[in-house]
This record gives C-alpha cells, structure tokens and sequence, in this order.
C-alpha cells in the first residue's frame, strides 16, 4: 500500500508538531508519522517544561538563534492555542563569592544572544522574592522572561491544529527504510509506504538512525537519561520563579520549578546511555537529586513526593541543534540534536524549516486555515457559576472520574472525541490530567477504563496504558464481559 504526500514529518513530538501546524498554512499536502500510540511520547512529555529566557547558549550557535526567537513568540502560540503559560521568571544560584564572576559571565552571554531583563540579585533581594531558597544562595542572576509551559499540551494542540488544517496522523508507523529516486522519496513501515518529495527528520533520539537511512552526513545521538521527582500541588506556593544552581557540563543541572499544573518538580540528573527507550528511575540518583536540590531548598518535604520520573534528551556529537536542509540530499530536512533548550526553540525551528520548505517547493499560502479547535473546558478551572452551566449543558460534567484533580467525565469523552483523540489511559492522562494527582490514577483508573471501551467500542481487555504491550487488563475472570 503506497500513499503519496508532498511532505513527510518523522516524529510527532514538540518539534515534529510544531513543524507540521506551520506547514498547514500553506498548500501543502502534508503527513507525519510516529512510531507509538500517540503524539508527545518521547522527550516531550518528559522533560523539565522551561521556557528559557537564552542566557545559557553559546553566541552564534544555532541553540542561541532558535531559543532566543522561540522564546520571543512563545506566549503568543500558547495563547493562540489555549495552553497554559506562565512568565514567572528565572533565577541561577551561586553559593560563594566565586560564583559571581560566573553569573556576570552568563549575563554578558545572554546579552550578547538579545535576552532582555538580566540581572544579578545579592542576597537580601533574593530572599524577598525567593524566601524558601537555600540560606548559603549569596547571588542570584534573575531572567525575567523566563516561564514555564504544558510540553505536552502544547505538542497535542499543534497536532490538532494541523489536522483540522488537513494534515493526516499516522501512528504506530515505525519507518525501517528510506530510499530515494529522482524526486521521491519512499519512506516504508511494515504496514505501509509513504511517497513524498520532502522528508523532515524530526525524530528525536532516534534522528541519527533515521538520517543514516537516507545520508551520508552522519552523526551520533546519545540518549541522556534525566530523571526528576513530583511534589504534591499542596506545596505549589513555597516557590513562583524556577531556581537553577550554576550550570555544569552536562547541562543546566539540578532545577526546582513550579509547574502550570501547580506541582513542582526537582531535577534532573543527566546520564548518557545507550538504550534509546530506557527511561527507568533509580534510587541511587534519585537520591542524588534531593543532595544537590537541597542547597537550593534545604526543607524539601520527602513526604509530599507524588511520583518520580524520567526522560530522554536527544544529546548530538555536534554539540548543537541540526536545522534545515541536508548537505547530500535533497528535499530532506533535519531537526535533530534537539536537546534543551529544544522546547522553548520550537517555534522558531519550525518556522525556518517550513519558510525552507516552502520556498523549494514554491507553493503558496491557503486560503482556507482555520483556527485551531477549541480546548477542552477545565471543570477543575472553572469558577462555580461556570460549573453550574457547564453541567446544565452536560450533565456528565457533574461526575468527577479523577477526584484528585477534579476531572470529570465529560472532559474524557471529549478528549477521546477530537482530532487525534485520546486512545490510551497516558493519552487520556495528558489531555485532561485524569490519574496526575496525589493518588496516580488509584481511585480514577477503572473508570477511565470503562470510559474508553465505551467510546472506542472495545473491550476493557483491549486497552492499554501506552500502546501495544502496556494493556492494563489480563484478561476477564469466566465469561464474556458485561458491564
């Protein structure tokens, strides 16, 4: 079976979707293709969900460029696509009198990159803005345009956006093969090939084995391994801004930031490994995360952790992002290399590419884009006259499914009923936060079950948390299945 596109995006994570909502604007017919059972299942639903201001990236490469012209236009593609967006700014900590040097160096780097609202904080004025931080912080280089975002939320409205724009999703597609003749491409799963004059390598950790398919300017991927701990929303007063300690080698380091769900995260570590789907938590750095976090916060409540988790970052040999077209091979496009600050440069990176696209295939803007599909309206957010009509509207508004962050039931089938709509218990959890609160799905998790068979019209059995061989049920106890 052969399916013919203009365009093919490889990886549906924050990069691939961002870059496919773009090219939805114009005449383009346009597809991508992800190896799992949904979008936003890799890095991009694991990671530490900062918008950085651009301080940290070296002037003139290529993660300066797109972080930097990612963050500027950020909060203007979270409104536009009802994704939650919080500017409340940045703080690096130094603990001694020799870290000062090494936040003006910063400042100076940052300045040189155009990020606006740099400063350094001595210790007095930390504290009236930060009073739970470590008492041994003695500076503090505040970027005010620093923020915090949904990752997930985001990659999922952009998908959608792009597909009520006519770009399709293939799922469960895992390309093994690329080849090229004349002007086409074939790009092959083992269900299904793709013919298509551009292809664009947006696949994350696996980038490098996607390239290798098709080029023979290779390059290397390692996966580094991150892992964080969750504290429960209780304590999302003790801190507004996102507390870094000076940056090291393997990256930004240990972080505590609030997030826009109003948990707050610590961490991560930073492992490289070979396996490119391994992201177990141990306790050994588990441990080390709460040593290092513990200068920025020393009364980190052990007995307040929800969960802890971990992800992949997409750490290239090159030492910077891969963007745009390739140097053997053309109409293919790269996007690879996106670690941190991928998330924050993602617009950007999309907007070159697609700009890069569109000029070789010289088409031309549709006059047909529709906005993108309202979201999904929060019972946990709203005030209460907006419950009251919510539930007059649908009363399946009124029975609360995850009673730890508020969701009802009307939101599930809705997240199930919408472009690209939730197929999963994780795709379920990340369009409407059902089985995130304190009780990780304890209470929630039969009743998303019995949800899902309903609206996919399957049996319970069939169900998994995250694509083939994550189903949640054996098998039944005698008989058929009844209600």
């Amino acid at each position: 079976m052969k399916n013919t596109y203009d365009v093919c995006v490889i990886g549906a994570g924050i990069i691939g979707a961002a870059v496919a909502r773009e090219l939805s604007r114009f005449n383009l017919k346009t597809v991508v293709v992800e190896k799992q059972s949904d979008v936003s299942e890799g890095t991009s639903k694991a990671n530490s969900a900062i918008v950085h201001s651009g301080y940290d990236a070296e002037p003139g490469s290529a993660k300066a460029k797109y972080n930097v012209a990612g963050s500027r236009v950020f909060e203007d593609w979270c409104r536009e696509l009802t994704v939650p967006y919080r500017r409340n700014g940045s703080l690096v900590l130094a603990f001694s009198e020799d870290g000062l040097p090494e936040l003006e160096k910063l400042i100076e780097r940052g300045r040189a990159n155009g990020v606006e609202g740099l400063s350094i904080l001595n210790q007095s004025d930390l504290r009236a803005r930060e009073p739970r931080v470590g008492t041994d912080a003695v500076y503090a280089l505040l970027a005010e345009t620093g923020a915090i975002c949904s990752p997930y939320d985001l990659t999922i409205r952009l998908i959608e956006h792009a597909i009520v724009n006519g770009v399709e999703l293939k799922l469960n597609f895992e390309v093994n093969s690329i080849s090229k003749t004349d002007d086409r491409f074939l790009v092959s799963s083992a269900q299904e090939v793709i013919e298509c004059r551009v292809v664009i390598n947006a696949a994350g950790v696996y980038a490098d084995r996607i390239n290798d398919m098709i080029s023979q300017d290779h390059f290397c991927i390692t996966p580094r391994r991150g892992e964080y701990w969750m504290i429960d929303k209780a304590l999302s007063p003790v801190f507004n801004s996102t507390v870094f300690q000076l940056p090291t080698a393997m990256g930004k380091g240990v972080l505590v930031t609030p997030t826009v769900e109003n948990t707050i995260i610590i961490g991560p570590t930073a492992e490289d490994i070979d396996d490119k789907e391994d992201v177990r938590t141990t306790a050994a750095k588990l441990e080390q995360i709460l040593e290092i976090a513990s200068r920025s916060w020393p009364d980190i409540p052990r007995n307040r952790f929800i969960t802890a988790f971990a992800g992949l970052r997409a750490h290239c040999d090159r030492g910077d992002f891969i963007i745009g077209k390739s140097s053997d091979v053309s109409g293919y496009y790269l996007a690879a290399g996106i670690e941190s600050p991928g998330l924050t440069a993602a617009p950007a990176i999309a907007t070159e590419i697609t700009c890069q696209v569109v000029e070789e295939l010289g088409v031309s803007v549709t006059d047909s884009f529709l906005p993108p599909p309202p979201a999904i309206e929060s019972f946990r957010e709203s005030g209460n006259q907006r419950r009251r009509e919510l539930i007059a509207a649908d009363p399946a508004y009124g029975r609360i499914i995850c009673r730890c962050e508020q969701v009802s039931e009307a939101e599930i089938r809705q997240a199930i009923n919408r472009p690209n709509g939730a197929k999963t218990v994780d795709a379920i959890k990340r369009r409407t936060r059902a089985g995130m609160g304190r009780c990780q799905s304890g209470f929630c998790l039969p009743l998303v079950l019995k949800i899902l068979a309903e609206e996919l019209r399957i049996d319970p059995a069939d169900i998994t948390k995250a694509g083939e061989g994550s189903e949640i049920i054996s098998g039944h106890l005698g008989g058929d299945y009844h209600d």
